[in-house]
């Protein structure tokens, strides 16, 4: 039923809009549980009254009983009113519940207190013309969206990503040099370490506050003798001969892409490969109207465009560039081949020698 005044379409796009309202205000939702460990706690001792979920969690039982109204009004959880009781269906588990499911996406909502507490600032910059550093974010930021990448990474970086190379496993189980640039906290860069014992991998990023989180995780998996982390800026990180340096979902957060692709070959063995990893997205997907399209296009606004701008370099690409531009930067820093190794609905990865 239209509201008084309006079309049909305009009432319709209204409770759109109100839908879309609900989504952002849900997702707190969403990073409570997680934080709290609600959603785990649902799916390891399920069915559960709230006084329950309560007494598991550590939280109280009254906002237990509105946090699962919240949650069953979307029907992420079911209830069973004879009993009280709300279940996690178990199709629902890997997705809330289980950080080492592919499917994991929980972690991501927990970078909202990071990315909404920036408004003020992109306020200023979008009138300013000005960027919001990574710096500038809460500490959320590098938690939340390590959170949503590293299942991803661990289920597709040592199976599929990595044997598309040409050479690189072969190269890496004998012993080799790997540079992890722009590592976050550092899941990618433990991986690599664990799966190859013989080789030395490093990890850049220029967070700081990332860096000690990489530094301490090493410390609890017990690899810091065979990982490094430094604060270095892509453009400007040491060493060189490396076997493999990686890229994974950086390369359009900086704003000179160009100098970092530059200092890549320079780093590199002659017959090393820079493993780029990207957003498989492009201007085309714009307005195709998937979540992966619209959850780019979003964080490109808030989060990657601003990042870029804030460094003042020469290049504001965005999330969603594209495999041509990335190839254009490749070719003008001196890379000769190019190759789409594999993807994913999410990622692309790409094989890039000098």
């Amino acid at each position: 039923m239209s509201v008084p005044g309006t079309t049909a379409t305009t009432a319709d796009f209204h409770q759109r809009v109100i839908g879309d309202a609900a989504a952002a205000v849900r997702g707190l939702t969403v990073a409570l549980g997680e934080r709290l460990g609600l959603y785990r706690a649902l799916a390891e001792h399920g069915p559960l009254t709230p006084a329950r979920l309560a007494e598991l969690t550590g939280i109280t039982e009254r906002y237990a009983e509105e946090w699962l109204h919240a949650q069953l009004s979307v029907e992420y959880v079911e209830r069973h009113p004879s009993a009280g009781t709300y279940t996690l269906p178990p199709e629902h588990a890997p997705v809330l519940a289980d950080p080492h499911a592919v499917t994991y996406a929980a972690g991501f909502f927990t970078a909202l207190k990071a990315l909404y507490a920036t408004e003020d600032l992109l306020v200023d910059a979008y009138r300013t013309g000005d960027g919001v550093g990574w710096a500038e974010h809460d500490a959320a930021l590098d938690t939340g969206m390590g959170s949503f990448f590293e299942p991803t990474y661990q289920h597709r970086l040592l199976p599929d990503w990595l044997p598309a190379l040409h050479g690189v496993t072969e190269k890496l189980a004998t012993g080799g040099r790997v540079a992890d640039v722009g590592c976050g906290v550092g899941h990618t860069t433990l991986l690599l370490a664990q799966a190859y014992p013989r080789t030395t991998v490093y990890g850049f990023d220029y967070s700081e506050e990332a860096i000690a989180i990489a530094r301490q995780l090493a410390d609890d998996a017990g690899l810091s003798d065979r990982v490094v982390f430094e604060t270095a800026p892509a453009d400007g990180y040491p060493g060189a001969g490396y076997d493999l340096v990686t890229f994974f979902n950086c390369l359009h957060d900086m704003g000179d892409p160009v100098a970092a692709a530059e200092h890549v070959h320079k780093s590199l063995d002659p017959d090393g490969t820079w493993m780029l990893v990207e957003s498989n997205v492009s201007p085309a997907d714009i307005d195709t109207g998937t979540p992966a399209a619209r959850m780019f296009m979003a964080l490109s606004a808030v989060m990657c465009l601003p990042v870029a701008v804030a460094q003042r370099g020469p290049h504001a690409l965005g999330n969603h560039s594209g495999e041509s531009a990335f190839r254009a930067i490749a070719r003008e820093a001196g890379f000769t081949r190019w190759r789409r190794a594999t993807e994913t609905a999410v990622n692309a990865v790409y094989e890039v020698r000098p």
